[in-house]
């Protein structure tokens, strides 16, 4: 493959939020297939709030972390699903189910679209991005509900200030301080850290499509940059 490879998670919360936003999904699909010409796309589903639903309605059955995880990436690969419909043509036909697959259906299409891919302890679909991006000596662009990584949770703190660029050590510090539960909702999760941290994955971590083209064009961005 000759094309740039960019692996993106793009979050449950972006793709069925409470209220659809189905003019940001088209504003999404646009920018993917303008510059699907000359980059290859692992676009990795989250489970969002479907996800979550069915984790806390488990968790009242007195449900296994196995099983709450299970769940969880079940969720992540109906919304692959979705996605896949929504591209149509445009991606693969059939959901991958692990990164051989994934590997092989990038030789054959531009755009490429999963869920989770296996069961993995302590890990969301941000893990599988990251493990796509390793794999695929690519580059990782992390798209959730919230525009980087701020000071604070700046849907509840107005003062949160956004923080553009931050080392992979000093982020690393900074998630392993949460403790994770299944359908967890952070900008990254714990394991996806690791392993950015461990390969020197350059990361970004944005919210819309606008930031989107603009790392794609190589401009400036509203978001975080994770990297040395």
């Amino acid at each position: 493959m000759k094309e740039k490879v960019i692996v993106i998670s793009l979050g449950g919360s972006v793709i069925v939020p409470e209220n659809p936003n189905f003019k940001l999904l088209d504003s999404f699909k646009k920018v993917i297939k303008r510059y699907s010409k000359n980059h290859k796309f692992v676009i990795v589903a989250g489970g969002g709030s479907i996800a979550r639903t069915y984790i806390k309605a488990l968790e009242l059955e007195h449900k296994s972390k196995y099983e709450l995880s299970v769940a969880g990436i079940r969720a992540t690969r109906m919304n692959a699903i979705f996605l896949m419909q929504l591209f149509g043509k445009d991606a693969n036909k059939n959901l991958p189910l692990n990164m051989e697959e994934v590997a092989n259906d990038l030789e054959k299409h531009n755009i490429v679209i999963c869920g989770a891919l296996r069961f993995a302890q302590n890990s969301t679909s941000d893990s599988t991005a990251a493990k796509l991006a390793h794999f695929l000596k690519g580059e990782f662009i992390n798209i959730t509900n919230v525009p980087g990584l701020y000071t604070a949770d700046p849907r509840k703190d107005k003062t949160a200030k956004l923080i553009s660029k931050i080392s992979w050590k000093s982020f690393n510090n900074i998630v392993k301080k949460i403790r994770f539960h299944a359908g967890q909702h952070f900008v990254l999760d714990q394991h996806a850290s690791d392993i950015i941290k461990q390969n020197k994955i350059p990361t970004f971590i944005i919210s819309s499509p606008a930031s989107l083209n603009n790392i794609l064009k190589g401009n400036k961005f509203k978001g975080t940059l994770i990297s040395g």
